[in-house]
């Protein structure tokens, strides 16, 4: 990870570790790296979604400044998804998408997310140019003039046609339903219920009239309880969970039970086999997948990997390898086959593509999965590496990870942007886990290695 941008962008606060200026920065060079060889000769084209924070009116504005300065034309989706970011860049030949966006975070962050031309997540030497122009190390940047100046277009038909590929993605009607969805006051407000209306379910929403800061506010996808609740009081038949810009999704049983990420991979991972439509016969997972996952896809002869945590890295094993199917515990689901992205709203339609073409509920699906018991705890130390390889340390976790042998694991692992070591054991009972982890974390204690 970079200074300003980690594995999803350039995230922090508004105008305090992300401010306007690094904002029209952010734009100047984007319009001059992708204008220097634009495709055919054309001019440079970069097109712009945003979540519904207060603040990201304020960044886009300084994008397109920056942008527009720099000679490039820039396309406006308005409050959108990510994934529809995504979906317009590569399939209408823009040279790169921003999305404005914190995702989950509080409303008072947000982020810049950029999307290269085929709609992934912006190569790191590209990244590491604009931290250099951020840092005043890369020269100066020539202004555009006369008619090389870019002009901004509204956009909103972009948005439209992602909304239409979304239903045409869906193999049945969904007629006969009652589907519940939680669009956590952020991007899916503008998108979800479209969908879900078109498809014929008999559709009710929560949390869709975003006022600018209550985003993530004991709503979607970090917050399930509302949902749980509402789709259980209202007799719905499930019930889907968005982030702040809708590349997440959670489900909810017709029970209220919560459906995580990982059960969400084991049904939809399953269901694909059994339609010969899984290629390598493989899922891609991240090491904070649940034990209980790999022991069903084991039952079901279905062969998995593990990448670090983050949906870029699950992308770049699937892309790297040829698999169709990866994502996240959290709900970043990857359907590589339809998007270069997690998309909740994707994921939501395959899930009800399951439910239908099996005629099962989520209930009966979800339960072939048993979920280990997990416990994860946040030491904070001096330092990390240190930590993470002192000697005491490493032959507690060596003890504990032979204690609980193939009914448990232990994972011990360094924060990406605080001075942190999570420490996590899963096992058959949270009792164990408790007692494994506070074992370990004595010894970082004893040892002096704790801040």
């Amino acid at each position: 990870m970079g200074k300003y941008f980690g594995t999803d962008g350039f995230r922090g606060e508004a105008n305090k570790d992300l401010t306007v200026e690094q904002a029209y920065r952010v734009g100047r060079f984007i319009g001059h790296f992708y204008g220097k060889n634009p495709r055919d000769k054309k001019r440079c084209r970069v097109v712009i979604g945003k979540d519904t924070r207060r603040s990201s009116y304020m960044f886009e504005y300084a994008l397109v400044s920056g942008l527009t300065a720099s000679g490039a034309d820039v396309y406006l989706l308005h409050v959108t998804t990510t994934p529809s970011v995504s979906y317009v860049v590569r399939t209408e030949e823009f040279d790169c998408g921003i999305m404005i966006s914190a995702s989950h975070n509080p409303y008072y962050d947000n982020g810049i997310k950029i999307l290269n031309g085929r709609g992934e997540k912006l190569e790191d030497e590209v990244s590491d140019k604009i931290e250099e122009y951020l840092d005043g190390k890369y020269g100066e940047i020539a202004f555009a003039l006369r008619e090389q100046i870019g002009r901004t277009t509204d956009y909103a038909a972009g948005r439209n046609r992602y909304i239409g590929y979304l239903i045409s993605v869906a193999t049945r009607s969904f007629k006969g339903k009652k589907v519940a969805l939680d669009c956590a006051n952020g991007s899916a407000s503008s998108i979800a219920k479209n969908v879900f209306d078109a498809l014929g379910a008999e559709t009710y929403v929560i949390n869709n009239l975003p006022d600018g800061v209550n985003i993530n506010v004991n709503c979607g996808s970090t917050h399930m309880e509302g949902l749980c609740s509402f789709v259980k009081e209202n007799g719905c038949d499930v019930g889907f969970a968005y982030d702040g810009d809708a590349d997440r999704c959670l489900a909810v049983d017709e029970d209220g039970k919560l459906v995580d990420g990982d059960k969400i991979l084991y049904i939809c991972g399953k269901y694909m086999k059994e339609n010969s439509s899984l290629p390598n016969n493989t899922v891609v997972t991240t090491i904070m997948s649940n034990l209980g996952l790999y022991k069903a896809f084991d039952r079901e002869g279905i062969s998995y990997e593990k990448t670090a945590v983050g949906d870029r890295f699950v992308y770049e094993n699937m892309q790297t390898n040829g698999h169709y199917l990866g994502g996240e515990q959290s709900g970043h689901i990857i359907f590589s086959k339809h998007a270069t992205t997690g998309d909740g709203i994707l994921t939501s339609l395959k899930i009800m593509e399951v439910i239908l073409e099996k005629k099962e509920s989520l209930k009966k699906l979800a339960s072939e999965v048993e979920i280990y018991p997990q416990v994860l705890k946040n030491v904070r130390v001096k330092d990390k590496k240190a930590a993470q390889e002192d000697e005491e340390v490493v032959r507690k976790t060596e003890e504990i990870s032979k204690r609980l042998g193939d009914d448990g694991r232990i994972l011990m692992r360094a924060s990406g942007t605080e001075p942190v070591i999570r420490v996590m054991v899963e096992a058959k009972t949270t009792e164990i886990c408790e007692s494994s982890v506070d074992e370990v974390i004595k010894v970082i204690s004893e040892r002096g290695l704790m801040s």
